[in-house]
């Protein structure tokens, strides 16, 4: 049957993704797999498909107006689709390619009905399926019918949502062909899908079935509900058997009709309980030799299951990678750090060999495994107190966990080792010039860093960044710094508990927190503010700087190398102009002071404001447009002024109070004392990391620029794609893996695509939390209250720092924000954000700021429209959308 158009199903090398398409191939692997049957056909190659589109030579010109289209062109692409699609169905299939494909058809028999399906060759990918992308016909009968569907199927290349998902994936459509996969229909009494996996929890040792009788076309138009089952362990779990009133079959003269059931059988399941488990062991078999679990097409004829397709689950999120084997526990360090989004291989493996425990990646994702203090009785009760308080949907998805008992086998709590514990430490003192002397030795030993690293380059480079590792954590876990981090935490508890109790005050300490000392991360969006002022009297630089905002700052060069929106290009185009010289002055003291920040900090390999300083520009033109001058001194003095007030007021309510006034309030001044000396400070360690590791990369770049130079890499950012240790071999050996980086920069675009869980177990299941709570308005969003208060306003949904668009009043919803946002936190009314808790940065800012704020809410970037009026209530937890 093989020829240069048509292969036979066995004939086909798994591997000829690009001759056969996703589809072809995934056939051909089944057919190589023991106990499974396939109905037997035929693939049409893409050779096919490139001779027909050949003849075509309107395509070229199409193509290219499609290309310069993005997703958000609907009505365009839906018009130019169509027009692609009749290019391709006019073309009359060759003699010699229809010669090919009507001889397969009679050695195989071409008097019985075949299917025939499309066969991208951007199909059945790892990271992206295309499920329902591409036009499959059922039931064709004879060549003439099958010869117009397989132009069809060539055409259906560009439907509409084709278009739009290769587009969203990242994919060229010139690099995507078609074949077309044409099989023997099956007189199927049951059909449906089996996934080996939960499509819903994620869990790989449940697997999940989809049945109904006839054809699963019925199931796929949503004609029937579907007869469902639930997997684990060779036995049923759960199932639910729905009322099945029709199926599909095939017709007499070609293509499908729907009939009824017999009222007698609608409530009889589609499949047995034996046959469903004999089933999913078929799947597991598959499952084992494409080596990820799949959503697999089944039919069941006489009791044989034959399968017609099978394509990877592309939608799980990946199990992290551990060495252990027994049941784990992870919890999402992206979700406690502020940033969800993939790292790529050099940030995560860094930041993997700075963090004070082990850590594991998924999905460019980092996770801590807690198994161990789950299952100790003492260890679970302070993890659940902290993760429960700073995240209530992590706390109550442990929670969950551990109350199944069916997951994490409870250990018995060991005694310490040792001489018994002596006398608890006493609490931190109340003292400014600790603050000062532990931020003078953050400084003094960055400094240091940033001296001695200049020296360095190729191994000895990398072997002094090694070696430094252990400095920067020991920064991060400093015995006393962290002392100081927890008594202005505690404080903050504290003043909260008690004055809800003795004055039914709710989040007291938030205004009583406003405007404290040494928090870096509120001066710095303060700071912005002056910068502002210094721009303000200076037409020409304020013009300069919206054209720069006009053209997105960045025109698609690499920044860091000073290309447009870059340090060179953006700061010395102020200089020609009146007040340039002013305007960059300030702008390079707010980055000798902050630049090393930016936009998920955490991650080494994203850019920082000293790379691309026109990130800033929006801000600061929002600034100039929102504020008068000295806004930013009249803010801090305005924050101060609310502490004052609201402390006195406080204090006065408790000297009042019958039972023990005078001593209540003097032990709620100690505290507001406490919180205000210390709670600042809470930022500056994760300021002296990102300072640190700026130097790191720095250096790091530097080293790729000479790699570069050297033939070694395409590229400078090429090292972003390489974990320390590889890089390490690379700077030595001078020799790289060129497929391996390409590989990595495509898993890492289709990282974006996959939401991580908060929490997540090493069955891969997604264990969800909830807030549990009965005491807000219906239709409300629930979150948690960070920051009280309670203000309405225009929502700006925004998921680029460098692209808001704020004016005062507006409330800012986002999915997260890390310290990189605050400069945004100045122009806005409140804040709402999807990840986040108590203490985490931007409740911190939020409070300092006197932002009412709502954190943790559940998709809020997608329930909230972009402009929609709400009403944040930040002392209840809670958003209301408003007519």
């Amino acid at each position: 049957m093989s020829g240069r158009y048509v292969r036979g199903l066995r004939e086909v090398d798994p591997t000829q993704r690009t001759v056969v398409g996703g589809k072809g191939a995934h056939l051909a692997g089944l057919t190589r797999i023991d106990g499974v049957r396939v109905p037997e056909g035929f693939c049409v190659t893409t050779d096919a498909f490139r001779r027909v589109t050949a003849l075509a030579p309107a395509l070229d010109g199409q193509l290219d107006r499609l290309a310069r289209l993005t997703p958000t062109d609907r009505e365009t692409i839906g018009t130019l689709s169509a027009q692609l699609r009749r290019t391709i169905e006019e073309v009359t299939v060759p003699d010699d390619v229809a010669t090919e494909i009507t001889r397969a058809l009679a050695l195989l028999g071409g008097h019985v009905g075949y299917a025939v399906r499309s066969s991208a060759t951007a199909e059945d990918l790892p990271t992206a399926s295309f499920a329902g992308q591409q036009d499959s016909y059922l039931n064709v009968l004879g060549p003439t019918a099958i010869l117009r569907q397989i132009s069809r199927c060539w055409a259906s290349l560009f439907t509409e949502r084709a278009v739009t998902y290769r587009q969203r994936n990242g994919i060229d459509h010139r690099r995507v062909a078609m074949a077309v996969v044409v099989q023997r229909m099956v007189p199927a009494g049951s059909a449906g899908v089996l996934f080996t996996a939960d499509p819903v929890t994620g869990n790989r040792r449940v697997a999940f079935v989809e049945a109904g009788f006839g054809l699963g076309e019925a199931l796929v138009s949503g004609l029937v509900d579907a007869d469902v089952f639930r997997i684990r362990d060779d036995r049923v779990v759960a199932r639910t058997i729905a009322a099945k009133h029709h199926a599909v079959r095939a017709s007499t003269t070609g293509g499908t009709r729907v009939v009824a059931i017999d009222p007698q059988r609608q409530r009889q399941p589609a499949l047995t309980d034996p046959q469903v488990v004999r089933l999913v062991r078929l799947g597991r078999r598959i499952e084992a030799h494409f080596g990820r679990p799949q959503d697999i097409e089944w039919c069941l004829v006489d009791d044989d299951f034959q399968i017609v397709q099978s394509r990877p689950v592309t939608t799980l999120f990946p199990v992290p990678v551990a060495d252990d084997t027994d049941n784990r526990v992870y919890v999402s360090v992206g979700h406690q750090q502020m940033m969800t989004d993939p790292m790529k291989p050099l940030g995560f493996s860094m930041f993997q060999l700075i963090a004070a425990r082990p850590m594991y990646e998924a999905a460019g994702r980092l996770f801590a495994d807690v198994t161990p203090e789950l299952a100790s009785p003492a260890g679970r009760a302070g993890l659940l107190a902290a993760l429960g308080r700073s995240d209530p949907l992590i706390g109550d998805a442990l929670r969950t966990v551990v109350e199944r008992g069916d997951f994490v086998r409870e250990v018995p709590d060991q005694a310490p080792a040792g001489p018994p514990p002596g006398p608890a430490a006493p609490p931190v003192e109340t003292d400014p010039a600790l603050v000062a002397e532990l931020i003078r030795q953050i400084d003094d030993t960055n400094a240091a860093l940033h001296r001695d690293i200049r020296t360095k380059s190729g191994p000895a480079l990398l072997d002094f960044i090694r070696t430094d590792f252990p400095r920067l954590t020991r920064m991060m876990i400093d015995p006393r710094s962290i002392p100081v981090i927890m008594a202005g935490m505690e404080a903050v508890w504290w003043l909260n508990e008690h004055l809800q109790e003795w004055l039914g005050e709710r989040n007291a300490a938030d205004a009583l927190t406003q405007s404290v000392p040494h928090n870096i991360t509120s001066e710095m969006g303060l700071a912005l503010l002056d910068v502002a002022d210094a721009i303000r009297p200076y037409p020409e630089v304020v013009s300069f700087l919206h054209r720069v905002a006009d053209d997105g700052g960045t025109n698609g060069a690499r920044e860091e190398r000073g290309g447009p929106g870059g340090p060179a290009d953006l700061l010395a185009g102020m200089d020609p102009l009146a007040g340039g010289r002013e305007a960059r002055a300030a702008i390079e003291s707010w980055l000798d002071r902050y630049g090393m920040r930016g936009v998920g900090e955490i991650d080494i390999t994203r850019p920082r404001w000293r790379e691309r300083p026109a990130m800033l520009v929006p801000v600061i033109l929002g600034n100039i447009r929102n504020f008068a001058p000295g806004a930013a001194e009249r803010h801090f003095a305005q924050g101060l002024r609310t502490a004052r007030n609201r402390e006195r007021e406080l204090l006065e309510r408790l000297r009042a109070l019958p039972d023990d006034g005078a001593g209540k309030a003097e032990q709620t001044k100690r505290m507001i004392d406490r919180a205000r000396t210390f709670v600042g400070y809470r930022e500056y360690p994760k300021y002296g990391m990102v300072n640190r590791t700026f130097a790191y990369k720095q250096a790091l770049l530097a080293e790729a620029d000479r790699l570069v130079a050297n033939g070694v890499l395409r590229d400078r950012e090429d090292i972003w794609y390489l974990t320390f240790p590889e890089l390490d071999e690379v700077v030595r050996t001078g020799h790289v893996d060129d497929r391996l980086i390409r590989r990595r920069m495509e898993e890492h675009r289709s990282y974006h695509a996959l939401t991580p869980p908060r929490v997540l177990t090493s069955e891969g299941e997604i264990v969800a939390g909830a807030y549990r709570r009965d005491d807000v308005p219906v239709g409300a969003l629930i979150g948690l209250a960070v920051s009280a208060g309670t203000v309405e306003g225009r929502a700006r949904v925004v998921r680029d720092v460098a692209r808001a668009d704020l004016e005062p009043g507006d409330i800012l919803v986002t999915p997260y924000t890390d310290p990189s946002w605050t400069p945004l936190f100045v122009a806005v009314a409140g804040l709402v954000t999807e990840v986040g808790g108590l203490m985490t940065h931007g409740a911190v800012i939020a409070r300092e700021y006197g932002l009412p704020a709502v954190v943790g809410v559940v998709d809020a970037t997608r329930l909230i429209p972009d402009g929609q009026r709400i009403r944040v209530h930040g002392t209840d937890g809670y958003i209301e959308l408003l007519p």
